[in-house]
């Protein structure tokens, strides 16, 4: 049964547009490693933060969402994320039928 799912990422805001894009695609790569397929990018470009998050005060939002059969995809994608170094914040979540 494929799984629906999207992940939020927030990448730091001064990254300059093509190592944000390499940082989006390597999220992307994840996803397709392990045997997800990207739906759907709603790219919300540049937004403040309302608090100051690791003395940031922007970020650069996506919301990615994907479909996997297998259930280890998020953990997997999480793990991975959860590395990068650029990535200030993120989250998968399950989306319902």
């Amino acid at each position: 049964m494929i799984g629906k799912y999207e992940l939020a990422l927030v990448l730091n805001g001064k990254l300059e547009d093509e190592a944000k894009k390499a940082e989006l695609d390597k999220a992307l790569a994840y996803i397709a490693r392990f045997n997800g397929t990207v739906t759907d990018i709603d790219d919300w470009g540049k937004k403040r933060f309302a608090y100051d998050i690791q003395k940031m005060k922007e970020g650069f939002y996506y919301f990615i969402k994907f479909e996997a059969e297998d259930k280890n995809c998020p953990n997997e994608l999480e793990a991975h994320i959860r590395l990068m170094e650029s990535v200030v914040r993120y989250l998968v979540v399950k989306q319902e039928a």
